[in-house]
């Protein structure tokens, strides 16, 4: 499988404006097979997360299960992840025009 959507959410409330994304992304760019993410701030409970966009479902899962699950623990809040098919979905989403598929 090809490219791989990767959601996550941690269950902890930190509102965005308070929460130092900047070292987070320093250590995302060296994330393999990274290609791009989007943070997210849940509206009302400030949770964390985010949707990301990886090469491989190899790579979405050694994230998911490394640094995110570290970064989590670190928190010691429990968190979300779920993986995507890219690739079955691809013809559905760029008749959307959906910014992942140039």
């Amino acid at each position: 499988m090809g490219k791989t959507f990767l959601y996550t959410e941690i269950q902890s409330a930190v509102p965005f404006d308070q929460f130092d994304w900047r070292q987070i992304n320093a250590a995302l760019k060296t994330a393999p097979g990274l290609i791009r993410k989007t943070w997210l701030s849940g509206i009302g409970t400030h949770t964390i997360g985010g949707f990301y966009e990886f090469d491989s479902a190899q790579n979405a899962l050694a994230f998911a299960q490394g640094p995110f699950a570290d970064e989590a623990r670190r928190a010691g809040a429990p968190a979300t992840t779920r993986l995507f098919d890219g690739d079955i979905v691809k013809d559905a989403s760029i008749d959307l025009n959906s910014p992942y598929y140039a």
